[in-house]
């Protein structure tokens, strides 16, 4: 590039006394171009895709990081975890992103090797429309029921008795549920296959199920659609998403019998329940039996190659992921994730330095 810019330089040195004429501009203009052309081309350019739960903070991290490197041209698609281990898999992709992480058999089916890295955190929260009810706690057997297809209807019992002096409408409850493969539908069907053994048996837990009940709508913006479109609606979305379109969203109870809702400190707690096996970073808390933990929360992984065949790419994807579990955590609370446990993050960066 260094001697292309002499070379600019000597044409149009040579060039000036021609300024004039038409042929010296239209060479000129084709010049500029080109080096325009050969400079973008000179870009590493990085593709991720992958779960739409954490794609608000994922896009924020590349619009920060980019401001001061240029160099690197980053695009995010939020197409879902079960899709972004797909194109991960399939090589497709620089770095994939997942709520449900991988399973070894997905790892084994990767030939370049696999580093799953907790890239930040957050919560499953139940999200509903329900106008002048603005403070509702449901019982793991109300809201089990409710996406069992056993609690049809706003005033049932079971939301009643832990709803006391709270004037509930006898309207159907429209249950609203990911129709695409999807971490959050791993992490919330995990979350109710531990506390009712009747949906365990009935539905069980992946990044795709088939629900008894409700309508379905594609990513966490899909199942905000269609609460905010629905009287009577409640769904499972990341609790950034209920936040930002400014959705009403309940109190859960939790194995301890509290009603807890979601912040970042009931979030922090559930998360310190989380037990990762010897050198992988995989775990869930999918009943956490503090009193103060929330119920649902999670960590969501970046999907990381353990050899990249380009080494340019590949240490543009370190130094990225390096950011975001750096300086990146900053963002977090804001979009409404949960900032990563130093703990968490120095195994994360324990884990980033394995990729070759």
């Amino acid at each position: 590039m260094i001697a292309e810019r002499k070379d600019f330089a000597e044409w149009r040195r040579k060039a000036t006394p021609m300024k004039t004429s038409k042929v010296s501009f239209l060479l000129f203009s084709t010049l500029v171009t080109q080096l325009l052309s050969w400079s973008a081309s000179a870009a590493t350019q990085l593709q991720g895709a992958g779960a739409t739960f954490p794609a608000p903070l994922y896009q924020r991290w590349i619009a920060e990081y980019t401001k001061n490197n240029p160099d690197v041209q980053i695009n995010y698609q939020g197409i879902g975890s079960g899709a972004g281990i797909k194109q991960f898999t399939q090589n497709l992709v620089s770095f994939g992103a997942s709520d449900a992480a991988m399973t070894d058999k997905e790892i084994a089916a990767v030939k370049q090797g696999v580093v799953l890295i907790p890239a930040t955190a957050g919560s499953v929260v139940l999200a509903y429309n329900l106008p002048g009810v603005d403070n509702l706690k449901l019982s793991r057997e109300a809201y089990a029921g409710i996406f069992l297809g056993k609690v049809t209807k706003w005033s049932d019992p079971a939301i009643a008795k832990t709803n006391e002096g709270v004037k509930l409408p006898d309207i159907p409850i429209i249950p609203c549920e990911r129709s695409d493969g999807s971490g959050t539908n791993f992490v919330f069907t995990k979350h109710l296959s531990a506390i009712s053994p009747e949906f365990n048996d009935k539905v069980g837990f992946g990044t795709s199920a088939t629900w008894p009940v409700g309508v379905g709508g594609k990513g966490n913006d899909g199942v905000t659609a269609l609460i905010k479109q629905n009287r009577g609606a409640i769904g499972y979305v990341e609790y950034g998403y209920a936040k930002n379109n400014k959705l009403t969203f309940a109190a859960l109870q939790n194995k301890a019998g509290e009603f807890v809702s979601a912040t970042t400190d009931s979030g922090l707690a559930t998360l310190a329940t989380t037990q990762f096996p010897p050198n992988l970073l995989r775990g869930w808390p999918s009943d956490p039996d503090g009193k103060d933990c929330y119920p649902i929360a999670t960590y969501t992984w970046l999907l990381l190659y353990k050899k990249y065949d380009n080494s340019q790419i590949g240490e543009a994807v370190k130094k990225f992921v390096n950011f975001g579990l750096t300086d990146g955590q900053k963002f977090s609370e804001e979009l409404g994730y949960i900032p990563l446990p130093k703990e968490i993050v120095d195994k994360s960066m324990e884990g980033l330095k394995t990729v070759q």
